[in-house]
């Protein structure tokens, strides 16, 4: 990492409460964990959609969206995931603090990842929501074919396989895809949300 003792951000004259008074809504930020397949991106993308119509301000930050541009640079090694979603976790922190709603898809599987990406935002401003489905579920789901090439040894060290996923010890919301299907799935995460942005409002 760079030296950054030499650094001073400049203050601007529009600050994050006005932001809110403006758009009617404080920033927060909804991360999506999970294994690959357990469906982040399916219930992002829904949950998107239905804000988006109820005239929030909502933009959806994906790990192959980023990887495709600003992350592209980065292998899959330990370190290369590492810095991958310490870099999702900052532009999910820029976007929280311009007042809109993110929401951020990455399996993340350390859990200290997920705390650095809470502790980046006011507290209140982080909701966690744990897309849980089996390995087995996620196996047989396999939408990119990622689980056949692992097995197979074509890719290495990939979550759920070869490297491990931390569950989440106590995050905010459990979404069960193997349980539920996609629009009581989208009802949970709605009803969170519409709660966390009533709670912000207050303080």
């Amino acid at each position: 990492m760079g030296n950054t003792e030499n650094l001073s951000a400049r203050q601007g004259w529009v600050h994050y409460a006005d932001r809110c008074r403006k758009y009617g809504q404080p920033g927060l930020v909804v991360w999506f964990t999970g294994l690959s397949g357990s469906g982040k991106t399916t219930l992002a993308l829904e949950v998107e959609k239905r804000l988006f119509e109820q005239g929030r301000l909502v933009y959806r930050l994906d790990g192959d969206g980023l990887r495709q541009g600003l992350n592209a640079g980065l292998d899959f090694t330990p370190a290369g995931r590492r810095e991958n979603i310490r870099r999702a976790a900052e532009v999910a922190r820029l976007f929280q603090d311009a007042g809109l709603i993110v929401l951020a898809s990455f399996i993340s599987p350390q859990r200290d990842m997920r705390t650095h990406a809470r502790s980046l935002v006011p507290v209140g401003a982080f909701i966690e929501v744990y897309v849980r489905a089996s390995l087995e579920a996620c196996i047989a789901r396999d939408p990119k074919g990622f689980y056949r090439r692992a097995l197979q040894g074509e890719i290495k060290d990939y979550t759920g396989i070869a490297q491990e996923y931390e569950e989440p010890l106590s995050p905010e919301l459990i979404v069960d895809t193997e349980a539920n299907d996609l629009e009581e799935c989208v009802r949970q995460v709605l009803a969170h949300i519409t709660a966390a942005l009533a709670a912000q409002s207050e303080i």
